[in-house]
């Protein structure tokens, strides 16, 4: 099979993913082999790319937004059957009996494996998972589609969940890429209204074009308070200006897994019960609510499609800036 590999950290404008030919993962008992038809690209992969997170596993495939069917099923699968069309997430797999995965915190789990990270993601033809991480697609929503929901859209969703976002909140998007632009159609059909700081015009059309009440950059302030903030920009700067955006008692929630220094701030800006958090990998409950509320509320993704062979171009132009929503690789070649 063909596989995208990475062997040691570089920068993406020096293309450090290789194409290979590889033999066909076995699945082990419990899990599943999946033949992979689309895989979308984010800025989590620029971070294990380019060496941001910690590499324990090298060489290493990345991609943890993988669309496909299973084609092969290890001993004592119960659940999935050749044919049935899944998806693969960030988390791969936790040892389900520590504290955190007893009180229903298994992002937390510290035995936990990592899709494209940790394990071999989906910049490939196949990928094995064990079939309860598999997680189910709505049939409404094409391959191409529905790769992107599998991280943008389940870590915005949880980024929205840990900012305590109400229906009929007001509510800042610092930052309008992958996560943002899906994030902002459930926002939408909670019936919020949406402000988005964010830089570059192609980003802030898309973001008027998706029903954005105001929209600008993060050096100037909305026209109003708002009850809570996402920063999805991997930015530290930008965590002092969603503080000042949000009134007392409001939460800002942090989408990423990797950001830049966050700069001091006084603490006045944090005062009158201000709150702020971090949102750390997913669960399968965010992906199951999520992938049902994406159905039910119709929520689309806006994509650029590359092949699996200019997975390093995808890569660059998210580092760019230059993509106008989600990167996806058509793999299969649809």
């Amino acid at each position: 099979m063909r596989a995208q590999v990475l062997h040691a950290a570089a920068p993406v404008g020096t293309r450090p993913l290789r194409l290979e030919e590889r033999t066909l993962p076995e699945p082990a008992p419990g899990s599943v082999r999946v033949r992979v038809s689309a895989c979308g690209c984010c800025r989590t992969d620029l971070h294990v790319v380019e060496g941001d997170l910690e590499l324990p596993h090298l060489p290493v495939v990345p991609g943890h937004q993988v669309v496909g069917v299973v084609e092969a099923a290890g001993d004592a699968c119960t659940r999935l059957t050749t044919g049935r069309r899944v998806g693969v997430a960030w988390l791969h797999r936790t040892d389900q009996s520590c504290a955190y995965c007893r009180r229903g915190e298994e992002n937390l789990c510290e035995a936990a494996e990592f899709t494209g990270w940790t394990v071999d993601g989906g910049y490939a033809d196949a990928i094995v998972v064990p079939e309860d991480f598999a997680v189910d697609l709505p049939d409404s929503l094409s391959d191409l589609e529905a790769a992107p929901l599998l991280c943008a859209g389940v870590i915005g969703y949880r980024a929205l969940r840990r900012a305590e976002v109400q229906p009929g909140d007001r509510v800042a998007l610092l930052g309008f890429g992958a996560s943002a632009h899906l994030a902002i159609q459930v926002l939408h059909y909670w019936g919020c209204e949406v402000f988005v700081l964010t830089r570059g015009e192609s980003h802030r059309d898309l973001a008027r074009e998706l029903g954005a009440a105001w929209v600008g950059d993060a050096a100037e302030m909305p026209p109003e308070r708002c009850d809570r903030a996402v920063v999805f920009a991997p930015a530290g700067e930008l965590v002092p200006v969603a503080l000042d955006v949000v009134r007392p008692g409001g939460t800002v929630s942090l989408a990423g897994i990797h950001m830049t220094p966050i700069p001091s701030f006084d603490y006045e800006r944090l005062w009158r019960e201000r709150s702020l958090r971090s949102v750390a990998n997913m669960t399968r409950r965010d992906a199951e609510e999520f992938m049902a509320l994406a159905a039910t509320a119709g929520v689309r993704t806006s994509f650029e499609v590359f092949p699996l062979e200019a997975a390093n171009d995808a890569l660059v132009a998210i580092r760019s800036d230059a993509v106008r929503g989600a990167a996806v690789l058509d793999v299969a070649g649809a």
